[in-house]
């Protein structure tokens, strides 16, 4: 789920944290309010969703989850997702992009890379794999089954199965809502999603080499914003 992600980038970012000032405290604040992307995943390369998303402070963002492509890691294939966010404290829009093996029903974060004011950093794998915890692909296999229902959101309107996790959030999930099929979600602490759009031509966002992880770097390009 996009938690593991953004959990495992909060790490990377926390270690940045002396160095670091202004939009960078925002960006690792957003992080922490960043909910669960549940659902029924369905990595088709190109697939792509929007959200709009309140979180239960009110602030108001914007959010894509898009596959971007596929790759080989340590021997096995996986899929390469990139999330993007902007709003709320977040200036601009920040991405974060990971490969991710898939193995039954369960999903492993192993290779992730980030934008700080435009500039891509690549994680250590081995920080990323220590911190990385298998999650759910499919939302059937541990959720509740609370029945269908018709969803409209502004994408359009869903026959929807309504799931809770257990977690508590409530995710309604139809064929033809994205990556993770994920019409609408609502969080126990009160944090709201719902698409806006799917498209099946996702780019990707962070192009070029990345630069490896460097904290003084990372920190120098912050203070010049």
């Amino acid at each position: 789920m996009l938690t593991n992600r953004i959990g495992i980038a909060a790490v990377f970012c926390c270690l940045c944290t002396a160095a670091f000032t202004g939009a960078a405290h925002a960006q690792m604040g957003m992080m922490g309010h960043t909910p669960a992307m549940g659902g029924i995943f369905n990595p088709e390369v190109g697939l792509g969703a929007n959200y709009d998303m309140t979180t239960s402070k009110g602030e108001k963002m914007t959010m894509s989850f898009a596959i971007v492509g596929t790759d080989t890691i340590n021997g096995k294939s996986g899929y390469w997702t990139e999330v993007g966010m902007s709003g709320g404290k977040i200036p601009g829009t920040m991405y974060i992009k990971s490969l991710s093996v898939v193995d039954g029903n369960q999903m492993m974060t192993q290779r992730m890379i980030m934008t700080m004011n435009g500039t891509a950093y690549q994680m250590p794998d081995q920080m990323v794999q220590m911190n990385s915890h298998a999650s759910q692909t499919n939302i059937t296999t541990d959720g509740q089954n609370l029945g269908t229902e018709s969803i409209t959101v502004p994408a359009g309107t869903f026959a929807a199965d309504h799931y809770r996790s257990k977690d508590g959030s409530d995710i309604w999930v139809a064929k033809d809502a994205g990556p993770w099929g994920m019409v609408k979600m609502q969080s126990k602490e009160g944090t709201t999603m719902v698409l806006t759009k799917v498209y099946h031509d996702a780019k990707d966002q962070i192009t070029g080499t990345p630069q490896p992880f460097n904290p003084m770097a990372m920190a120098q390009a912050q203070q010049s914003h």
